[in-house]
């Protein structure tokens, strides 16, 4: 099987930058796609294609669709679907930029730049909120069954599809809540991360569990914070072997199954979301036969 984009099974790095792309105006889509095919595939970096890209090309890439606009009781999730969609990890900032610009400088002007966003590791893998992030992270061949596409043919398999947010969290609101209200929120104890047995329904762990979904929604998740003193949040990132799977969290996290809208929106809302296909690698470039490329 073709090379899985290494940073999606490897551990969140200290730092990373993430890149959303449009396709510019007046580009020729194969053009792009041919810079796209010359790019050099590092372990700092992962490369997604948005559905834009994909039908600017007149192709089809299965299992790929653009973010959906949902609204629940809540919340309205926004969706600002991207052409191109980067991740580049480094254990500094500074080597992270590099490998942003690296990527840019590869692609030339065919993509136009849309959102930039410097994220970090906060503590031992922490949220803002200084809950734990990522505690039901499957590990070994669970984390590559749940991310990793296989069986699906050349193209495709090795390949990964990620659900990204950018959610501004409105940290004053939260710190106004008393910590047993904040435990409740989130469904674990915010120091010790155990999970509470007599949080409410409306509590995200309880929201999210994928064990809880049929079939188990299990997704690999490898989200960072960001920001600065006044606007900050997370920055989702979850790997799935199809996008269905993040899917059905989404709409149950929004209440549309049964009106219970995941308590998280009390604090914290999305204001970009975007769908992307991380193709596999083959001898240091991006595989692109689902493309139609050879």
């Amino acid at each position: 099987m073709p090379d899985t984009q290494q940073p999606i099974l490897a551990p969140v790095a200290r730092t990373a930058r993430f890149v959303t792309l449009g396709l510019s105006a007046g580009a020729n889509p194969r053009e792009a796609l041919a810079r796209l095919s010359e790019l050099s595939v590092t372990r700092d970096c992962v490369i997604g294609i948005g559905e834009p890209f994909v039908r600017a090309l007149a192709t089809q890439l299965a299992g790929l669709a653009s973010f959906p606009a949902l609204s629940g009781a809540a919340v309205a999730l926004p969706s600002t679907q991207g052409a191109l969609w980067l991740q580049c990890c480094g254990e500094d900032q500074g080597r992270a930029l590099h490998a942003a610009r690296a990527a840019l400088a590869a692609l030339g002007g065919s993509f136009r730049l849309d959102e930039d966003i410097s994220a970090f590791r906060y503590g031992d893998g922490r949220d803002l909120s200084e809950y734990e992030d990522g505690t039901e992270n499957p590990q070994g061949e669970r984390a590559v069954e749940a991310a990793i596409v296989q069986g699906r043919g050349p193209g495709l398999d090795g390949g990964s599809f990620v659900a990204v947010q950018r959610y501004v969290h409105d940290l004053d609101q939260l710190e106004r809540m008393s910590d047993s209200d904040r435990d409740f929120v989130i469904g674990r104890h915010r120091h010790t991360n155990e999970e509470l047995a007599d949080a409410p329904a409306s509590a995200h762990v309880k929201r999210t569990a994928q064990e809880s979904f049929e079939p188990p929604a299990f997704m690999v998740r490898r989200s960072m914070p960001w920001g600065d003193v006044l606007v900050h949040g997370l920055y989702f990132v979850a790997y799935v072997a199809q996008l269905d799977t993040f899917e059905r969290v989404l709409h149950r996290m929004l209440g549309l199954e049964d009106g219970s809208a995941d308590a998280l929106f009390r604090f914290s809302r999305p204001v970009t979301g975007g769908y992307y296909f991380c193709p596999p690698v083959c001898a240091g470039r991006l595989d692109l036969r689902g493309l139609g490329a050879r």
